[in-house]
């Protein structure tokens, strides 16, 4: 917990029970929840949470960027602890999403060549994944 709340010291941030559930919450489950799944598993543990509370704790948590959102799926948001610089794959069969530790090779290239700053790298990839390949195999 401890991890979590630096985090939200560092970006002047208010530590709340809330936000230091989410961040546990996207740190432990690297499946890139909804809002409304992270709600419906938090609200186990603490029946007296509101969704409003939860859709703002990310909204600020995002703002500040602690974590990132998703928007791989058409009109839906997931989300993801931005604990470094990463890519995603979505398989079309399965629906997984998965975490792809690349860096971006243009990013360098951009800064030194056209002067501009890349706060912000989103890479998405989609197809079928190893997995349901192996499956499909077998068939």
């Amino acid at each position: 917990m401890e991890k979590y709340v630096q985090l939200l010291k560092e970006n002047n941030l208010k530590i709340t029970p809330q936000r230091l559930a989410i961040l546990k919450f996207l740190e432990n489950n690297k499946t890139h929840p909804t809002a409304d799944e992270i709600y419906r598993a938090l609200k186990k543990e603490n029946p007296s949470l509101s969704k409003t509370t939860v859709y703002n704790s990310l909204d600020t948590l995002h703002q500040h960027r602690i974590i990132q959102i998703l928007t791989i799926f058409d009109g839906e948001h997931r989300y993801d602890f931005r604990d470094e610089s990463h890519h995603h794959f979505l398989c079309k069969k399965c629906g997984e999403i998965i975490d792809l530790k690349i860096i971006c090779p243009n990013m360098k290239k951009i800064e030194d060549d056209f002067g501009h700053h890349v706060d912000e790298i989103y890479g998405y990839f989609k197809g079928t994944c190893k997995k349901c390949l192996k499956k499909e195999e077998k068939h």
